[in-house]
């Protein structure tokens, strides 16, 4: 299981790990019992390391299951603590690619709505004005690749509202692909959906550094045929 994940590391120091996850990978544990990341990352940590007793790795953040992308970690509580200051701040800037259909309207642009919750649902929905109880959602988007049947959205968010990306899109008349939670017309084989967190800008908690990092989408499914390379 952790040589696995050896494949999947994007950057390691003494106080942070970052991982490319997989679509359907828990980053926690839920409900359903299945092994989480985060369990996956302490036992290669304790193996690498060869370290006695349980391993610390606090969760920074979390990406929905069926999306795939860069996950970061904190090796030490004081890590831990400072990155979860920066979230709390909106200081670190995500990017993610999502994969719609290619008669999406905009070359770039940038949508608003206003989002609520229904946790027994676990799901969001975004609304084009304010509601009660709503929170105000923003993102960037950018049309980067068109192919026959799709399009590359490049996406930058403002806020980090639950489901926000997945929510905005559909809201907007574009669910992402496999999303039939949000209204894809079908499922993508894997049961994932077609949102990778692409790339992850942070303040490193010890350098005070600028750290980018940059997780490549998944090596199956639509991504396989996407032609990354005519990216501009």
């Amino acid at each position: 299981m952790s040589s696995s994940l050896e494949l999947r590391i994007l950057y390691e120091d003494n106080h942070l790990l970052m991982v490319n996850k997989r679509a359907g990978e828990l980053v926690q544990g839920d409900h359903t019992g299945d092994v989480p990341l985060v369990e996956t990352a302490k036992a290669y940590l304790k193996k690498k390391y060869n370290k006695p007793g349980a391993v610390y790795l606090g969760v920074v953040h979390r990406i929905d299951r069926p999306t795939s992308g860069v996950v970061l970690f904190a090796k030490t509580s004081k890590a831990l603590s400072r990155l979860n200051e920066q979230f709390k701040n909106r200081l670190p800037n995500k990017t993610y690619w999502a994969l719609v259909t290619k008669d999406f309207p905009n070359e770039e642009g940038k949508l608003t709505h206003w989002m609520t919750r229904n946790t027994q649902q676990n799901k969001s929905k975004a609304h084009s004005k304010p509601v009660p109880n709503a929170k105000e959602a923003r993102l960037h988007y950018f049309k980067s690749i068109v192919m026959d049947r799709y399009c590359v959205l490049e996406i930058t968010l403002e806020t980090g509202r639950h489901h926000q990306i997945r929510a905005q899109l559909s809201q907007f008349g574009f669910p992402i692909v496999g999303d039939l939670k949000y209204g894809a017309p079908r499922s993508n084989a894997d049961g994932s959906i077609c949102l990778h967190a692409r790339e992850l800008q942070i303040e490193h908690p010890v350098t005070q550094k600028s750290l980018i990092i940059s997780a490549e989408p998944p090596d199956s499914g639509l991504w396989k045929v996407v032609p990354f390379d005519s990216k501009t």
